[in-house]
């Protein structure tokens, strides 16, 4: 079988379903089309990754902003509504596992990351001397040159969209 038939056999399963875990699909694996440990995993791998690819940015971007860290959505998005009209070509936003990518024609320019006590926002500003609430980035993210912590929604000011703009610009 091709991934694909594979693919199509966990659909009429009901393996695709979200509370299905990997440990069902590896022994349904093993026990319908006899494939060892080895080539279930490898197969469980095709699917899971199959799913990742069809969830929307949206939902990704969801994500980040669930439980604890929900609070931080509405910020997140303020943020998100003033970078997009920086430029007529655009912010796209690229969901990574741990972090938010803002970005200008697929080049990074700020990252976005939420926990529960407070949202960080890395900026990249080359030759761009910290000052206040503009720190160095140092261990924090090598993606980008400074950070801004925001620990309260009124920290997503002026002062941190004119930051996020320059970084727009310089990408």
């Amino acid at each position: 079988m091709t991934p694909d038939a594979f693919m199509a056999a966990a659909k009429r399963k009901g393996m695709l379903e979200p509370d299905v875990t990997a440990t069902q699909i590896a022994d349904w694996l093993r026990s319908e089309y006899g494939l060892g440990n080895g080539h279930a995993g490898a197969i469980y791998e095709i699917i899971k990754d199959a799913q990742a690819s069809e969830r929307s940015v949206d939902d990704k971007i969801d994500e980040h902003f669930t439980g604890a860290k929900a609070h931080w959505r509405q910020s997140y998005d303020k943020i998100a509504e003033k970078s997009e009209a920086f430029g007529a070509d655009g912010m796209t936003v690229v969901p990574a596992a741990d972090y938010l990518g803002l970005t200008r024609k697929g080049k990074k320019f700020a990252i976005v990351i939420a926990t529960s006590e407070q949202m960080d926002v890395g900026i990249k500003l080359k030759g761009v001397e910290p000052e206040g609430r503009l720190e160095e980035s140092g261990t924090w993210n090598a993606l980008v040159t400074h950070r801004v912590r925001i620990t309260d929604p009124s920290d997503v000011d002026a002062e941190l969209i004119g930051w996020l703009k320059r970084a727009y610009a310089a990408a």
